[in-house]
């Protein structure tokens, strides 16, 4: 799987091919056949393969479960960036043992902090809702500062239409990583049980 994983890291979902994976391994395309049913099935397992869960170091200890979700998703976020190919194909591939391990585990942390059962497919899917979304914002949004100063100069010359964005600089905000943790703790702060 690494090399259709460095493939896909190289030339995106589309530059994968069987010729092109065959080439790198020094072989012919219909020998990959024999492992594989298809270019989809290479998707799948390469996605898993990217998505694997990295757990903290043993020194690592988190002082209650929020300090376990961020973790959790924070690796989630920084797998998908680093493959940013993965954000895309994730919605729409099988679900492999990483990513069904990475769910349960989520789902074991969020129901130990007190989410109850009938709330806990809808913690689960927002919480992977945010993380792909924010990831394939990050992915896809990303502008250079010049470009960005261009934008909100834009916005400023028609701020009567869009006060709100224009009064919060949204176009020239570049902190992704402050903006991914703020609304996690959004989301965590609506997740916290009530007591």
């Amino acid at each position: 799987m690494a090399t259709a994983v460095e493939l896909l890291d190289a030339h995106g979902i589309d530059g994968l091919t069987m010729r092109r994976l065959a080439d790198r391994l020094g072989s012919g395309a219909m020998s990959l056949y024999w492992h594989v049913d298809s270019k989809e099935e290479i998707f799948d397992l390469a996605l898993d393969a990217v998505l694997a869960y990295r757990a903290p170091p043993q020194s690592m200890e988190f002082r209650d479960w929020r300090g376990e979700v961020v973790h959790m998703l924070e690796d989630w976020r920084a797998s998908m960036l680093r493959h940013p190919w993965s954000a895309s194909l994730l919605p729409r591939r099988a679900l492999g043992p990483n990513i069904l391990g990475r769910l349960e585990l989520l789902g074991k942390t969020l129901s130990r902090a007190g989410v109850a059962d009938a709330d806990l497919n809808v913690a689960i899917w927002s919480l992977w809702n945010y993380v792909i979304g924010a990831t394939f914002t990050r992915a896809s949004f990303d502008r250079s500062d010049d470009d960005r100063a261009a934008a909100q100069q834009r916005l400023t010359g028609l701020s009567e239409h869009f006060p709100t964005i224009e009064r919060s600089r949204l176009l020239l905000d570049g902190d992704w990583e402050g903006t991914f943790r703020n609304g996690l703790d959004f989301l965590l702060d609506g997740l916290a049980p009530k007591t």
